[in-house]
């Protein structure tokens, strides 16, 4: 067998019994928040490697320490997550996805 391909369905066979939504189908709840949850993860760690890169190559230090970033990081994260989440049925209904 070729590596990837241990046994499994091919994603047309996925699609036509049901296990596979289709494209363009409108995400579950449950989806839609995972892929939220992900996009503000992505973003809260997006923030502190600037803050960190800023830190290294900057002027000088941040007005905050590692506490005060920590608590922007989280705020960047929810604010992410929740635009994405609200962002995304907008996009979905526009069919730009």
């Amino acid at each position: 067998m070729v590596d990837g391909e241990e046994g499994s369905e091919s994603e047309a066979d996925a699609a036509t019994d049901g296990s596979v939504p289709a494209p363009g189908a409108a995400a579950t709840p449950r989806a839609r928040a995972r892929s939220a949850a992900l996009w503000g993860i992505v973003g809260g760690f997006a923030f502190l490697v600037l803050a960190q890169g800023y830190r290294l190559l900057g002027p000088g230090s941040l007005p905050v320490g590692f506490g005060g970033l920590a608590l922007v990081a989280v705020a960047v994260a929810v604010a992410s997550a929740g635009l994405t989440y609200l962002a995304e049925a907008r996009v979905r209904a526009k069919r730009r996805t």
